[in-house]
């Protein structure tokens, strides 16, 4: 198992940036493919970014693309989402996820399919 600690998250004005970290410990991340997920009040939880193995394949959620930039740095046990142009709707607790995977390719989009989470960081965004 992997444990995961999230931070970064804080109240930010509608447009602003915000930058969290995901750091890993107990393994390394290298076999991990990693994620962000988030929960608004009242909603499910929903994917927001996903990063493979190597960092080189991404995907992100309609919601956050062209705004939101997920990367990872194995040797760091790290992995980020860089968040820009933020809007209210974005206001949620933000989590890491890893799932340990052999494959290169696999970016999995599925909260059932990740077995290693953080405790999340909460993103406000105000109007």
């Amino acid at each position: 198992q992997v444990q995961l600690v999230e931070s970064g998250g804080g109240l930010v004005q509608a447009g602003g940036s915000l930058r969290l970290s995901c750091a890993a410990s107990g393994r390394t991340i290298s076999t991990y493919v990693m994620s962000w997920f988030r929960q608004a009040p009242g909603k499910e939880r929903e994917l927001v970014a996903v990063v493979n193995l190597s960092g080189g394949i991404t995907y992100y959620s309609d919601s956050v693309r062209g705004r939101c930039t997920i990367s990872r740095e194995s040797s760091k046990n790290m992995v980020y989402l860089q968040m820009d142009s933020l809007k209210p709707k974005d206001t949620a607790v933000y989590y890491c996820a890893a799932k340990y995977t052999a494959s290169y390719f696999e970016t999995p989009r599925e909260q059932n399919e990740y077995d290693n989470w953080g405790q999340g960081t909460k993103v406000t965004v105000s109007s």
